[in-house]
């Protein structure tokens, strides 16, 4: 069986800067990919390069046999994948159920309104946000707007979901409420690709990590044989956080 994406030296220059530099990873069904490095390696404009918001300027992406490099951000949605992005921007005015049935109407799921409020309900539901479903999404704590991209994106019924920093700002209460609904999310078998930092998170919940710097991907593999790799340590862990946690998180 074929892996449902696959990157075959993809790059994207942006003027002299070479922000992802001839990657090459494969995504089989039902992974949990964490997807680490240190600020500016090149995570979320390699996701922006899969989701179709650049164009790469080499390389090919390939998603369920279908090769999608040249396609728009909508024609990549509608075969089933999805995204959140870092930084959480609802619709402000629309009401939380109008932003997540926005989501099954941009993919096409949804024939009309209703039945994309139908759709939204049942995502809401699913994240814990049934009652919150007529407040104006402006109102929303960040943990809460976190949660709406997520129904947003599930909305879009994905087979390939990529979560960019969804943790970020989070308490660790929140953190662990967000963790049990991407197990949730990974149990029903969708696919999910992981930009985290907090290794702790990382660790817990991802089958396989791969590791961005400089734009390439520098050491790939099972989460504690990363934790030890030499080159992720000196790229983005540190002497510190090998020396305090000897094999890795546990």
């Amino acid at each position: 069986m074929t892996a449902l994406l696959a990157l075959d030296g993809v790059s994207r220059r942006f003027g002299g800067l070479n922000a992802v530099d001839g990657v090459s990873l494969t995504v089989e069904r039902g992974e949990i990919v964490g997807l680490i490095g240190p600020n500016g390696a090149g995570k979320t404009t390699l996701i922006n390069l899969i989701t179709g918001v650049y164009p790469a300027t080499g390389g090919h992406v390939r998603f369920d046999e279908h090769d999608i490099t040249r396609m728009k951000p909508y024609q990549i949605a509608r075969l089933g994948l999805a995204r959140t992005f870092q930084i959480v921007q609802p619709f402000p005015k629309m009401t939380v159920l109008e932003n997540v049935a926005a989501g099954a109407l941009f993919c096409g799921h949804a024939g009309n309104v209703r039945e994309a409020e139908t759709i939204a309900r049942e995502h809401l539901a699913f994240t814990g946000m049934a009652d919150l479903a007529d407040r104006p999404a402006a109102s929303l704590t960040l943990a809460r707007r976190k949660r709406l991209e997520l129904a947003k994106s599930l909305a879009m019924r994905p087979r390939l979901l990529m979560l960019d920093e969804v943790n970020a700002g989070l308490n660790p209460t929140e953190i662990e409420e967000a963790l049990g609904i991407i197990r949730k999310i990974a149990e029903q078998g969708v696919t999910i690709i992981v930009i985290e930092h907090l290794m702790k998170v990382v660790l817990s919940i991802s089958h396989r990590v791969a590791v961005l710097h400089h734009g390439q991907l520098i050491a790939q593999g099972a989460p504690r044989s990363i934790v030890s790799d030499k080159s992720v340590i000196e790229a983005y862990l540190g002497a510190k956080y090998a020396a305090a946690n000897p094999g890795g998180v546990h």
